[in-house]
């Protein structure tokens, strides 16, 4: 969730803080603040609740602080509310530590409790500073020797950053379930929670792995492992532009990634589909596995949650398997039933979010083989996998996804058919068809986004809804979840999506003269049921907007308000396009509402605490 920067080197270094921190703006915050050390000043420490701009404001883009050893941090408050006390870094009573943390301390209170009855005086309420304390309480002139002390005491997820006045070459970082990337360069090192904080800087970069600890200077990084034996890293290097990374003209990130849907689809397809074959690089599930499989269970969370319910229907269509979607946070707690020969699809964008980390584990645990699905190279949920396929969606800054979810969802069309031709569930006719048809989904949204305007039309006649319901059928109503999620993210709207053969099990009874009914009809064979529930909704005052594929743009008219039509594709197709204007609806309401398109209130891109 929250944002951490760190570098040593022989540049002023504030600067260069800030500069990163406002490359992890996107993942939410409600204050910010750096530490830099210099011989002259000592630790200064400057922090703000609010904007990233206050921050720079006050230190006046960072002329004000001096120094070429620092920290910074965006936080996004857990443990005391958001303030300029709360804020990060946290440093020690006697000015001797500063650090910066993302994750949660859990025992966080017992050890305040063992400070204050020693008489160490604390002045925020939250759990970062009990680090700071800590490591001033067991330092005795070895900072190594403290940092170990402190890492047998302390419990839970963290990504830390450490700075030390009496070693003032030197950064430490630490990692355990949130994510820590260290970045290298030539007479400086960085650290960052993401690589987009320091790609302006270098593209060669390491991975810290759960346990790990890294100590930086100028001249070099060394990683050593939870025994403090050192140890030796895979270097990677980052190949995607900065500019992939920053607005290109457009007036926010969303609007943007909307557009690059078709690109980002394309560069995840194309590549994997070789003459007329699914092909899938470094892939290692056979036909005799598939063959023995119990179940396939999809866990995840949020978009990713629903790219699941898609890939249920049509999973089960393709394979004739059992298919099971779980919430990432609630499998753990829910005794699921899983074997050596369940196969646990796992699908991430970060790689790193924290209940789907812990899901997966303990489907491992389990006897579970793990497949994921993920957006970010060499992240945690990619590492720990027996399978990964990368989607190549390119970064995605703002919190509301888009493309991601349309490259992870073309990801399971892929899993489907080349699963579907390993079991020899599908014929070599439908198989064919399925992927030309895949061939043509960028085209297909590119005629979609070609006509945005008619949907920024629709949304400056519904946005002063404060209540919206979508309904649909089968894949209509496994794609409408996300549509309704859009609108809570971004416009603040209470949204919900049912299926709408359960209208009359009670969400009914909400339905009033004005209200706003978005009805997803694409599905053909289920088009009149729909349709019927249409009627039952207007009948109750409903005003509706139908989305539907130009096929059935005459019957549709007769039913509905207003109508969004996408071009007819191959049936289980239909959620990449149905999607679309769904995305581009609920920016457009979120714009005329005046919100926070990029930063909704309350939200982080990446989620490291459960």
């Amino acid at each position: 969730m929250c944002g951490i920067v760190g570098y040593v080197g022989a540049d002023e270094v504030a600067p260069i803080l800030l500069d990163g921190l406002s490359r992890l703006e996107y993942r939410g915050y409600d204050s910010a603040g750096i530490a830099v050390w210099s011989g002259q000043d000592g630790m200064q420490v400057v922090k703000a609740k609010g904007r990233l701009q206050v921050l720079s404001d006050i230190v006046a883009g960072g002329k004000n602080v001096t120094g070429s050893i620092g920290l910074g941090h965006t936080r996004w408050a857990t443990h005391g509310e958001p303030s300029d006390v709360n804020s990060h870094p946290q440093v020690s009573e006697q000015g001797r530590f500063a650090v910066v943390h993302n994750g949660i301390i859990e025992n966080y209170m017992q050890i305040k409790e063992f400070l204050q009855s020693r008489g160490v005086r604390f002045v925020s309420q939250t759990d970062t500073e009990v680090v700071a304390q800590l490591l001033e309480y067991y330092y005795d002139g070895d900072l190594m020797g403290a940092v170990s002390k402190v890492l047998h005491r302390i419990e839970g997820a963290y990504a830390l950053g450490i700075l030390c006045a009496d070693c003032p070459d030197k950064l430490v970082a630490i990692r355990k379930d949130s994510p820590l990337v260290v970045g290298l360069g030539e007479g400086f090192n960085l650290l960052a929670s993401d690589v987009t904080a320091m790609i302006k800087y270098t593209r060669e970069v390491y991975y810290l792995d759960d346990g790990e600890i890294a100590v930086l200077d100028k001249d070099g990084v060394q990683v050593y492992d939870g025994y403090f034996q050192p140890v030796e890293k895979e270097l990677h290097h980052v190949d995607w532009e900065i500019s992939a990374a920053e607005k290109g003209g457009y007036e926010h990130f969303m609007f943007k990634e909307i557009m690059e849907q078709p690109k980002a689809i394309r560069d995840t397809v194309f590549p994997r589909i070789q003459d007329g074959k699914v092909v899938l690089d470094d892939f290692t599930i056979t036909k005799e596995y598939l063959e023995e499989l119990d179940k396939i269970y999809i866990i995840a969370c949020g978009s990713s949650y629903y790219v699941g319910m898609v890939a249920k229907y049509n999973f089960e269509k393709l394979l004739r398997k059992p298919v099971e979607v779980a919430l990432a946070s609630e499998f753990r707690y829910c005794e699921p039933i899983v074997t050596d020969k369940t196969l646990a699809l796992v699908i991430s964008q970060s790689g790193e979010t924290i209940d789907t980390l812990a899901a997966m584990r303990e489907a491992k645990r389990l006897g579970a083989r793990v497949l994921s699905i993920v957006n970010v190279v060499g992240s945690t949920i990619a590492r720990e996998s027996d399978d990964v396929i990368y989607t190549w969606a390119g970064p995605e800054i703002a919190v509301a996804t888009t493309k991601a979810y349309s490259t992870q969802l073309a990801v399971t069309y892929l899993l489907g058919l080349k699963f579907a031709e390993l079991l020899n569930t599908i014929s070599d006719e439908d198989y064919g068809e399925l992927v030309r048809a895949l061939l043509t989904i960028p085209s297909k949204i590119e005629e979609i986004l070609a006509h945005k305007e008619d949907i920024q039309h629709y949304a400056a006649l519904y946005f002063n809804h404060n209540s919206v319901f979508f309904i649909g059928r089968n894949l209509d109503y496994a794609v409408s979840l996300e549509g309704s999620l859009k609108l809570k993210e971004i416009c603040y709207i209470h949204s919900e999506a049912y299926a709408a053969g359960e209208l009359k099990h009670g969400p009914i009874s909400l339905v009033e003269d004005g209200t706003l009914v978005v009805a997803l009809a694409s599905c053909t064979n289920l088009f009149d049921k729909l349709m019927s529930n249409v009627k039952e909704v207007k009948a109750r005052g409903a005003d509706v907007l139908g989305i539907s594929i130009e096929s059935q743009r005459e019957e549709l008219h007769k039913s509905v308000d207003a109508a969004i039509l996408v071009p007819d594709i191959h049936p289980m197709l239909l959620p990449s396009l149905d999607v679309i204007p769904m995305q581009l609806f609920a920016y457009y309401v979120a714009l005329m509402r005046g919100c926070d398109i990029d930063k909704p209130r309350n939200l982080a891109k990446s989620v490291t605490v459960e």
